[in-house]
């Protein structure tokens, strides 16, 4: 990727995290007007973080931190954005892991749930477009049988892609086709299978009974499927992103998580509170619709832009 394309990218996560990180700055820089760190700005500090959707425990945890470090006595604010930063980039660190795809499933399966409205189809076409321009061979399942748009916009995506799309009758049974489609994608000695689901709200039962018999069937083709389990979620969500997590994690094993429409967010420290809570690998973030909006996690660059710094 060019160094422009680069920086364009680079500069959208900047703006769109700046909702996050003009909330938090500028509460930052308001506390720390001729302040020392003291025991009563430190208090102060964790209701900014905890305001910011950085959760109670994040904030605590940051907070104690902070207090340990030595600064001057008239602290200034970019100081202590800068250490924060430093501090968010350990937690976010080791969650910071590229989807990595295994050759030797052929085909390594991809299984994409969440809630209605996350993101889910857009990212899946995203994934399937930037997997075949690593040269692979896609795949794609159009499992949400009840949404006629999703599996026109998949169709869409696969054109564009060069991925053929496995499709059902309307309110065809989701876990039937999600099996057909796996053993097309065997024959076709395809390297990624990405399977879209039906968006679902995490208190529907039946709905999440309904994933994991899809999970069930695709095991009866190869115990070890899926292979990925990703949880895409819209950022806006904030702090009911914890119970999303909580509650597909319990249903089918989630592997790892996708972050979309951080550029519409004002919440985007929910990020760090989720990696501290679950330690789930955040594979990507989106910052938009294009195809090249939605990349790999980097846990500096994400901590730097959310505490407004370059």
């Amino acid at each position: 990727m060019s160094a422009g394309t680069e920086g364009g990218w680079l500069g959208r996560l900047k703006a769109g995290l700046s909702k996050s990180s003009q909330k938090l700055t500028g509460s930052i820089t308001e506390l720390f007007i001729n302040r020392r760190l003291d025991a009563r700005t430190l208090e102060s500090l964790e209701d900014i973080l905890i305001s910011a959707d950085l959760g109670v425990k994040t904030a605590t945890h940051l907070t104690e931190n902070l207090a340990g470090r030595r600064f001057e006595e008239d602290v200034a604010s970019e100081a202590v954005r800068a250490a924060l930063a430093e501090e968010i980039s350990e937690i976010l660190r080791p969650v910071a892991i590229p989807l990595s795809i295994n050759p030797s499933y052929a085909p390594h399966v991809v299984l994409v749930c969440g809630v209605n409205g996350s993101g889910k189809t857009t990212t899946i076409g995203k994934l399937a477009k930037q997997f075949a321009d690593e040269g692979r061979n896609v795949m794609i399942a159009a499992a949400d049988t009840f949404r006629a748009a999703a599996v026109e916009q998949l169709e869409a995506w696969g054109e564009r892609s060069g991925s053929p799309v496995i499709k059902s009758s309307p309110g065809g049974d989701a876990a039937a086709l999600a099996y057909t489609a796996f053993e097309q994608a065997k024959t076709a000695a395809s390297d990624v299978l990405i399977i879209d689901t039906a968006g679902r709200l995490q208190n529907r039962k039946d709905l999440m009974s309904e994933l994991e018999k899809i999970v069930r069937v695709l095991a009866k083709v190869d115990e070890a499927a899926p292979h990925s389990i990703l949880l895409v979620m819209d950022a806006t969500v904030g702090q009911n992103a914890h119970s999303q997590v909580q509650v597909f994690q319990e249903a089918v094993d989630v592997t790892g998580l996708v972050l979309t429409k951080l550029d519409g967010s004002a919440k985007g420290g929910v990020v760090v509170a989720l990696a501290q809570k679950f330690g789930l690998p955040l594979h990507a973030v989106g910052v938009g619709e294009g195809i090249g909006d939605l990349r790999h996690f980097e846990a500096e660059t994400f901590a730097r832009s959310l505490m407004g710094l370059d």
